[in-house]
């Protein structure tokens, strides 16, 4: 099994778009879980030091596959996350 680690960056109490943008990610993460990807979702803070020191300035919500901002400033689609996350198991 794949693993792909999927943080979802946004403020903490987390917005509405962030909000929008996880279940995003969570619903993605339980269809690729069936073809044996695992998705593991971690929240990150955009107001903190050491997510600012590791993406750079970010505008929320943001994505990051693997350490890497993937989506920035837009809620994707369940089926857009899926296809990233897709690429980054290959």
């Amino acid at each position: 099994m794949k693993e792909v680690k999927v943080e979802v960056i946004g403020p903490e109490p987390p917005c509405m778009r962030c909000q929008a943008a996880k279940k995003a990610v969570e619903k993605a993460a339980e269809k690729l879980r069936q073809a044996g990807v695992m998705v593991n979702i971690e929240k990150a803070n955009i107001m903190s030091k050491e997510t600012v020191q590791k993406y750079g300035v970010l505008v929320s919500p943001a994505i990051a596959i693997n350490n890497t901002v993937k989506i920035m400033g837009r809620v994707p689609s369940p089926e857009e996350v899926e296809k990233i996350i897709m690429e980054a198991a290959k």
